[in-house]
Order: C-alpha cells, then sequence, then structure tokens
C-alpha cells in the first residue's frame, strides 16, 4: 500500500471560507474524506500548519519512509529557501500543488523555491490538483 502524504501550508486551514472565488466553498476537510474514501489502497493522512519551520520538521520526518509528498506550501513557495532546500535534501519524491494558476495572480507568485527540487508541479485545477497529484504516484 502507497503511504502519501499532504501537506499544506498558510491559510490552507481557511479554504471554503477564504476568498472562495478563487478556492471554493469545501473545507479542506471535507476535500480530503472524499478521496481518502475514493482511493482506499492507499494509505493517506495530511498535515497543515501555518508556521514555516513547523512545515521544514513535517516534511524532514516523512521524507525518507513515505512513497510521496504532495506539497502545497501555499505563499511559502515563494519566499522559503528553507522549504526548497529541504524538499532538495529528502528522499522521498515531492509533488509541489496549488490550487489556483499561480501565474495568473501576482508576478511575486511566480517564483518558486520548490519547483526546481520536485518531482512535478500541479496547479491552476483547485483542489482536484490534489487528486491529479495523487494519481502521479500510483503506478
Amino acid at each position: 500500500m502507497k503511504k502519501l502524504i499532504i501537506i499544506n501550508g498558510p491559510n490552507l486551514n481557511l479554504l471554503g471560507k477564504r476568498e472562495t472565488n478563487i478556492y471554493g466553498n469545501l473545507s479542506f476537510t471535507e476535500f480530503f474524506d472524499t478521496i481518502v474514501n475514493k482511493y482506499p489502497n492507499i494509505s493517506l493522512e495530511h498535515y497543515q500548519s501555518n508556521i514555516e519551520g513547523e512545515l521544514i520538521d513535517k516534511i524532514q520526518e516523512v521524507g525518507f519512509d513515505y512513497d510521496g509528498i504532495i506539497l502545497n506550501a501555499a505563499a511559502y513557495t515563494h519566499t522559503s529557501v528553507g522549504i526548497g532546500d529541504v524538499v532538495k535534501a529528502i528522499e522521498t519524491p515531492v509533488i509541489e500543488v496549488h490550487i489556483s494558476n499561480t501565474f495568473n495572480r501576482e508576478e511575486f507568485r511566480h517564483k518558486s523555491y520548490i519547483s526546481p527540487n520536485s518531482k512535478g508541479v500541479i496547479l491552476g485545477f483547485g483542489l482536484q490538483s490534489y487528486e491529479l497529484a495523487i494519481l502521479s504516484f500510483l503506478d
């Protein structure tokens, strides 16, 4: 059984409430429950923090034992050299995910410190971006 984890960064705990025109009306917990039920043959976990160091600690914790990490570092994608470095340092492949198309947004969101060290990047498909990342880990 594949062991995957979704790691979400700052403000993603507000999905369903925050900027619903961009992020939709569904909370992440509601979405997560649907994908857990849809993929019963995958061990799927999720973790969220608004704190950069906690995200780095979690990536270090799972980065040598899991089959895949689906990482939406949110705003830290564009600012955190530390998260980019930890993605490079671990063995577990990482798929960078974004709900919105970051290239349709402010210019500072066009730069990612994670992409150069990721297996791939999926963005702009709403919450379905996470599911596409899950599918990328299936044989």
